[in-house]
């Protein structure tokens, strides 16, 4: 198994530096100048044209693209990722403080969707052709239709609005405990694994029916098991591997939709920073963002690997 892992694992080295490339060639093709995405804006304050001209020549710009693309690369992996342009912070900072809190709202979407998904899809398995199912049903057809900013704007007139239960907008306070700071990650992390949870219920439910109608369960019925172990032994953990599949193939999809979830509900993210950069074309930024979240994106795929590695022990052959 660890083999495997680390097999896996070394993939991921050209992908990313393939995905690299492709992102830092189209980035080449958009409008603007790169040399101020190369130094602090204070170092350009009061520059002649003549002198720019010449800072240009001297850094290299005028190299070709795969030169500069591997001097750049050079640069990122030992540590120096640039500056952004619009507020002239090193990108390093932005990404260490905006990161973490897009990766804890996506796991908290993913922890509710997970729940909620997997008990409503069991019910609806388990309860089949009842009024449970078709609730579930209902409530999961509902869920995949509606978009995530509708959900999200739905979420604050009631809960932040009318109810006045939770806050609207914001982070909480940087001085605040996790704990205190939490009202502000439900309403958010619900909006954003709404959808996931209706998708999950759904593909729980007929993974499950799937499983329930195989040769093997009735053999072990028949064999007097108890429901109970029938049920956690045979049905749930074979049901459980297209399940786990879909869980982490969202995770990346989570971090990309919180980028429309930010916005609604003010959260300082990396996703409402992606959308800032792209505004104010400070491509420096939205390359190093784009490749933090396509790694996220490949660990995802990693994780699937690893969980089917172990719920199959074939796979691993």
């Amino acid at each position: 198994m660890l083999k495997y892992f680390f097999k896996r694992l070394l993939v991921m080295i050209p992908m990313m530096l393939a995905i690299s490339l492709l992102v830092f060639g189209a980035l080449e093709l958009t409008p603007g100048d790169p040399l101020t995405a190369q130094f602090p804006p204070d170092q350009l304050v009061g520059m002649s044209q003549e002198d720019l001209d010449a800072l240009r020549e001297a850094v290299g710009l005028n190299d070709p693209m795969l030169v500069r693309y591997f001097r750049w690369l050079i640069a990122f992996f030992t540590g120096d990722m640039g500056y952004s342009i619009q507020t002239g912070t090193p990108i390093s900072q932005v990404i260490s403080y905006l990161l973490p809190q897009t990766v804890i709202l996506a796991a908290a979407a993913l922890l509710i969707s997970t729940i909620f998904g997997l008990i409503f899809g069991i019910i609806a398995a388990t309860k089949h052709n009842t009024i449970w199912d078709y609730l579930a049903s209902v409530i999961g057809v509902i869920g995949i239709s509606m978009p995530e900013f509708f959900i999200g704007i739905v979420a604050i007139l009631i809960f932040a609005i009318n109810l006045g239960w939770l806050p609207a907008q914001g982070r909480g306070s940087a001085d605040a405990t996790f704990i205190q700071n939490l009202r502000y990650l439900i309403l958010p992390a619900s909006s954003l694994g709404l959808s996931l949870a209706a998708a999950l219920t759904r593909y729980t439910r007929n993974s499950m029916m799937d499983v329930m109608n195989q040769d093997y369960v009735k053999t072990a019925r028949a064999k007097g098991l108890s429901e109970s172990r029938v049920f956690f032994k045979h049905v749930f953990r074979n049901a459980l591997m297209p399940i786990s599949v879909l869980i982490f193939l969202r995770l990346p999809m989570l971090i990309g939709g919180s980028v429309v979830i930010e916005q609604v509900f003010g959260y300082a993210g990396i996703g409402n920073r992606l959308l800032t950069a792209i505004n104010s074309s400070d491509y420096q930024l939205v390359l190093t963002i784009i490749l933090m979240l396509s790694f996220v994106a490949l660990l995802a795929s990693l994780l699937i690997d690893l969980v089917t590695a172990l719920l199959d022990p074939r796979v691993r052959l």
